[in-house]
């Protein structure tokens, strides 16, 4: 929102100030300055003399303007909204204009002595042409005289009193300790209130039109505005209409409360606020013609409508240079309702700015009764003390409790309890009773974000001054939480993967139907559908990993990458308890990372990625088959520490693998991060150096193929043994020609290490242990030695 320094003169002095120190106050109070906008040095007033065509280009012309010097000023120019006698702006050599120094050129080889400026050219909004200046503006005076610096504010949504002149310099008096200027606001309070409910004026819906009130002002002329109020709105970026339509939109910048003027010939009897029928239509004063629902809030008359509730107006009731006799529409809408309108429409206005984020009901009638004055006075129109006015003014008093002792415990300060009142009086927040020590402070009805004491304790804060507020140590450190664990967890993890060589990948968080069945396990059963999905490539929340990592490895392998090494870590979303949880999914596929002088490097297979799951989770795992298996994977199985499980991992199906051009079998594996970081954070035990050396055996056994490693891991671990002391498969071999092995049975090779931790063994105790592990194993499975 822009606020001219010369309007908040008329409520404020602010001489004694800089614009930067304006800028200072008001950002330290909460109101945010996004620039400040000045006319640059050089621009000056220059009336238009004459107008001649380019001879070498169409669409130019070559004007002779009058800046106040002995000769007349030759400007090329492109706009072609401008007429002899017209006063613009016009930019000297020399001056800077958005950067860009104004010079002596020749355009299309006329002479061009400066340039004529559009208003947004200058920092203000509109650009269609010319900024064509009111007709009192003196040839030759520098524009930044008469246009002074207009701040741009942003206005946070709990603060819509700022929204006008009049709050920014409540704010302004406040700060600055000064007084407003005394102005007439009795005028108001002598109105004839003339309740038409059911007359004039019908509501359907008194919860999204409370208050509603029209003023009829009759043989008004419309002309121009005088020079003061279009400099004032110019000022600002707003363009001047007519002395009826510049008034309003003065009031809203003025008051912060919009107003809307019908013209009155055109209204077909009474006035209704009601819900759009379903598909009506509505040409709206933009030229647009907009499709309602019941949803939009519009005032119609008993035939079409006139204007979209706290919106804009309608092209039929539009005031016009014709216009006789006009209504002075001043309401309350709901904002909730505006809001929505808006949105949906995609149609915004200064109005529905203020009325979605809320206006003060008090204001309706006076914010009616300034504007009713200043158009009788420039319109010659008459107007009687009647307000037509449908509701009521629905604004409770409220007091806020506060203690000021407990204000000065939280701010930190030491400051006399007169000075505390004294502050909060300065912003129409003024104590009204006292009880055992708490003051009972009245809120203005503008302040609807003062709600509880710690909104005062703010208040006080913001007029004091942040900077001025001690800093207090009030706590040393808090225990960190499960997620912040999990969080410190996680970037552990990252970090130690991305030493090893593995690269982190960043995806959605949606994903397509197509990505699910790449999911392992049953997650890939009754995925969470979105209702609106943005596109059909991201209709689902990811209920797993391992979609999105295929993806980026596909467009890494497209790219000529032969080693991959993926990892991800994120959140997916189960269907199963509506959960969400924290994994880490993994791909690796290619070569062996190896020395350099290893050109035949190994590819990689599932017992690389089994040692990686270990070196990342520092414990022994087990791998299961499992019994779900999606239809991307040959192969799947279920990672399990200590009997829990913490993951999947899978090798993806020769298909899915060519789908992709992949080279190389790929291997995935995805985690739970919650469950692996409960046992990573078990204490470690160390156990004492052996003192006594260990012996080696070796078994190879064939044995059929439906028997795995973790069948012959259980029957080790169910051995009991006093020397058995660790045991590892370290070959695998399998031939699918069966000229060297059967085709249905495999080879696997085990270490085993014997050791007494108490004296040296002996060879032969060492060959009964290990004979005895032979006859286990050969009692329990269907396996033969070689």
């Amino acid at each position: 929102m822009k606020i001219s320094i010369d309007w908040l003169g008329d409520h404020i002095d602010l001489s004694e100030y800089s614009d930067s120190e304006i800028s200072d106050l008001l950002t330290f109070s909460g109101i945010e300055v996004e620039g400040i906008i000045k006319i640059p040095d050089k621009v000056v007033v220059a009336q238009i003399s004459k107008i001649e065509s380019h001879p070498n280009a169409d669409k130019l012309l070559v004007c002779q303007v009058d800046d106040g010097q002995k000769e007349l000023r030759q400007i090329v120019c492109g706009a072609n909204n401008f007429s002899e006698g017209d006063k613009v702006p016009l930019a000297l050599p020399g001056a800077i204009i958005k950067d860009f120094e104004i010079k002596e050129a020749k355009l299309r080889g006329v002479e061009s002595k400066g340039m004529l400026c559009s208003q947004s050219e200058l920092g203000g909004q509109d650009s269609e042409g010319l900024w064509i200046l009111p007709k009192e503006s003196k040839i030759g005076l520098n524009l930044n005289e008469f246009f002074p610096s207009v701040f741009d504010l942003e206005i946070t949504p709990n603060r819509p009193d700022c929204l006008s002149h009049i709050g920014v310099a409540r704010e302004l008096s406040a700060i600055c300790s000064k007084k407003l200027k005394q102005r007439d606001n009795n005028s108001a309070d002598e109105l004839s209130l003339v309740d038409t409910t059911d007359e004039a004026i019908k509501i359907q819906d008194t919860n999204l039109c409370p208050l509603y009130t029209l003023r009829k002002i009759t043989n008004v002329k419309v002309s121009p505005s005088p020079y003061w109020l279009q400099a004032k709105l110019e000022a600002i970026g707003l363009r001047s209409i007519n002395n009826v339509v510049d008034v309003t939109n003065y009031v809203m910048m003025e008051l912060g409360q919009p107003l809307h003027a019908f013209d009155s010939d055109k209204v077909d009897g009474e006035i209704i606020v009601r819900n759009a029928n379903s598909k009506e239509s509505f040409q709206a004063l933009d030229g647009k013609s907009y499709e309602l629902s019941p949803d939009d809030l519009i005032i119609s008359d008993s035939k079409t409508p006139l204007a979209l509730a706290g919106i804009m107006g309608g092209e039929n009731s539009g005031v016009t240079d014709e216009t006789q006799n006009i209504l002075i529409e001043s309401a309350f809408f709901d904002p909730s309702v505006i809001r929505k309108s808006s949105r949906r429409l995609a149609l915004s206005s200064d109005s529905s700015y203020r009325f979605e984020r809320g206006v003060d009901q008090n204001q309706v009638i006076k914010a009616s009764e300034l504007a009713v004055k200043l158009i009788t006075d420039l319109t010659g129109g008459t107007s009687d003390n009647q307000v037509l006015i449908s509701g009521k003014v629905d604004v409770k008093n409220r007091t806020i409790p506060m203690h000021l002792e407990q204000c000065k415990k939280i701010l930190g300060l030491d400051i006399e309890d007169q000075k505390l009142i004294e502050i909060l009086t300065e912003l129409n927040i003024s104590p009204s009773k006292e009880e055992c020590g708490i003051i009972h402070f009245s809120i203005p009805s503008y302040r609807g974000d003062l709600t509880r004491p710690e909104d005062l304790y703010e208040e006080v804060a913001r007029i004091i001054g942040i900077d001025k507020i001690p800093s207090l140590r009030r706590g040393w450190f808090s225990q960190p939480s499960q997620a912040d664990k999990l969080y410190d967890f996680t970037n552990k993890t990252s970090d130690k993967l991305s030493s090893i060589g593995f690269y982190e990948t960043r995806t959605l968080k949606l994903i397509s139907q197509t990505q699910i069945n790449d999911s392992l396990g049953e997650v890939s059963e009754n995925p969470i559908a979105l209702k609106n999905p943005l596109s059909d490539d991201l209709t689902h929340l990811r209920p797993s990993l391992i979609p999105s990592l295929l993806t980026v490895a596909e467009r890494n392998i497209h790219q000529g990458a032969d080693q991959l090494r993926l990892y991800e870590l994120g959140t997916v979303f189960l269907n199963k308890e509506n959960r969400e949880r924290q994994h880490i999914g993994l791909l690796i596929s290619g070569p062996e990372k190896t020395s350099w002088s290893n050109k035949n490097p190994s590819t990689v297979d599932f017992f690389t990625l089994s040692g990686l799951i270990e070196r990342l989770i520092e414990r022994k795992i087990s791998f299961l088959n499992s019994e779900f298996k999606s239809n991307n994977s040959i192969s799947e199985w279920d990672i399990k520490l200590d009997n829990i499980s913490i993951g999947k991992a899978a090798q993806i199906s020769p298909a899915r693998a060519r789908k992709m051009d992949a080279k190389h079998p790929i291997y995935v594996a995805e985690l739970d991060m919650a469950i692996i970081m409960k046992f990573c954070s078990l204490p470690k035990s160390f156990t004492e150096l052996p003192k006594f050396p260990s012996i080696r055996r070796d078994i190879s056994m064939e044995l059929p193929l439906e028997i795995f490693n973790d069948d012959i891991i259980k029957v080790l671990n169910d051995f009991e043994s006093e020397i058995l002391e660790h045991y590892e498969i370290f070959d695998y071999y399998f031939d699918e020609t069966g000229e060297k092995l059967n085709s249905d049975k495999k080879s696997l090779s085990y270490s085993l290490t014997y050791r007494n931790k108490d004296r040296t063994l002996k060879s032969k105790e060492v060959d009964n242990e290990h004979q005895k592990v032979l006859n286990k194993l050969k009692s329990k499975l269907d396996v033969s030695f070689r």
